[in-house]
């Protein structure tokens, strides 16, 4: 398999899940900055030209956060990625929906990229103080829903490795996480293959 992918993105989330459930890929590295992502060999493989991507051995490409961590839990089962219970299993896709449709497509979508919502009367920082507060409600609404867990799900789910790459951005753009988050955070950091992986990309 052949995995593109960008340091400290949102495929950090996939990279962890790839490393949890032992699987072999190539990594390859897409430079966002550089426009790498717009090139024509890459939107021959992803017309969206988005990461993460993920080429299955028979050339399928998986061009999506959700699509590639519900096939990595669901063509692997024994890594229990996704919980067996249907009320734990539901509560996992919730998790992952909100953290990468709402808090990362969003929030920190205009805290990153806020010139593409700029409008008359709003300027940059303006729609930069949007996407965080945006992020702050949201994270507090899922720090009430992990009160008293270790995990989403109870144990280590796809759940949870996007919502550690939004905690791990909050962090990064100096943010504060609340406490239960913050938590889940440190527990995360403290998993052999998401230290593994933060080591991989540059992050000590």
């Amino acid at each position: 398999m052949k995995f593109y992918m960008t340091p400290g993105s949102c495929s950090t989330g996939i990279h962890i899940l790839l490393e949890e459930a032992g699987l072999v890929f190539e990594a390859h590295v897409v430079n966002l900055v550089r426009g790498d992502n717009l090139k024509p060999d890459y939107l021959a493989i992803n017309p969206h030209g988005t990461i993460p991507t993920l080429v299955l051995d028979d050339g399928t490409a998986l061009t999506d956060f959700v699509s590639i961590a519900l096939w990595i839990a669901k063509t692997y089962p024994r890594r229990k990625l996704l919980p067996e219970d249907p009320a734990a299993a539901q509560l996992a896709l919730e998790t992952l929906s909100f953290a990468t449709r709402h808090i990362h497509g969003e929030g920190f979508r205009r805290v990153f990229t806020a010139e593409n919502y700029v409008t008359k009367g709003r300027d940059v920082e303006a729609v930069k103080a949007e996407g965080r507060e945006i992020v702050t409600r949201a994270l507090e609404t899922v720090d009430g829903e992990i009160a008293g867990a270790d995990y989403v799900a109870g144990a280590f789910s796809i759940a949870d490795a996007a919502l550690f790459y939004v905690e791990f951005w909050a962090d990064k753009t100096q943010m504060t996480l609340p406490p239960n988050c913050r938590a889940h955070y440190e527990r995360m950091r403290a998993r052999p293959a998401v230290r593994q992986v933060l080591a991989e990309e540059g992050y000590r």
